[in-house]
């Protein structure tokens, strides 16, 4: 009975973590998604490492998804091969995550270079009046409070922009025709791509305990999930 009642609570803890799965899961697809929306704005080159990433970690996420309920039906029937598949692919996604995690160290300068090459790309269109490059540069520009790739001086060497002319973007107040015969006072002097590293790596202690957050409740479901594939093998009623 003292086996049968403990295992009792580890159904139901199962049960709380298969809860902590699905929040997990959306939480990894809503990083995903933002992670590929910011790279598809300043990255072309959709078959770069970089690019890939975002994609891998939207389908962790989906997949965690489905393995939380398969895992949930193993729990509710007591199917042991139903519990038996949801630890080991929970073990899989937890291998996946950590490849994921080091291809993204590994290849950490690599995006910031692809990054670096793809903004002077969107400068060239922004001068050609295209409306797609000016509302990406514009919108990085506002928000990082930053001025070109690695500082204002860059948009000099965009022919149709010429010296002492700048976006309007770059003003510390933004208002129509303020970036041109500029003051360097005005505007903002240093450059995005340094601008936006810094607030990565400023970031990047959040992302990583989320990380090491869902790394440690996959650990415990597969923890769980074994002590009750165990008790179901063993022949105990869990009610």
């Amino acid at each position: 009975m003292a086996v049968e009642g403990g295992m009792k609570c580890v159904k139901f803890l199962l049960y709380v973590f298969l809860l902590a799965f699905c929040a997990c899961a959306v939480g990894l697809i809503v990083v995903g998604v933002g992670a590929h929306l910011i790279l598809k704005q300043t990255i072309s080159h959709e078959a770069t490492p970089g690019f890939l990433l975002p994609v891998v970690i939207i389908a962790v996420g989906a997949f965690l998804f489905l393995v939380a309920f398969v895992g949930c039906c193993g729990a509710c029937k007591e199917n042991y091969c139903l519990m038996i598949t949801f630890a080991v692919f929970l073990s899989l996604i937890l291998l996946v995550e950590v490849a994921a995690a080091i291809a993204g160290y590994v290849f950490r300068d690599t995006v910031k270079s692809e990054f670096n090459k793809d903004f002077r790309q969107q400068m060239q269109k922004y001068a050609g009046n295209n409306k797609t490059a000016a509302a990406i540069l514009d919108g990085l520009q506002q928000e990082f409070n930053c001025c070109g790739a690695a500082n204002y001086t860059d948009w000099e060497s965009i022919p149709s922009m010429g010296k002492n002319r700048v976006p309007d973007s770059c003003c510390i107040n933004v208002t129509a025709g303020c970036g041109v015969n500029f003051r360097e006072k005005e505007i903002h002097k240093e450059g995005c791509v340094d601008k936006i590293g810094d607030w990565l790596r400023k970031n990047v202690l959040v992302v990583a305990a989320a990380a090491l957050g869902i790394a440690f409740v996959e650990v415990l479901g597969i923890i769980f999930a074994c002590c009750l594939v165990k008790s179901i093998r063993s022949g105990y009623e869990v009610m």
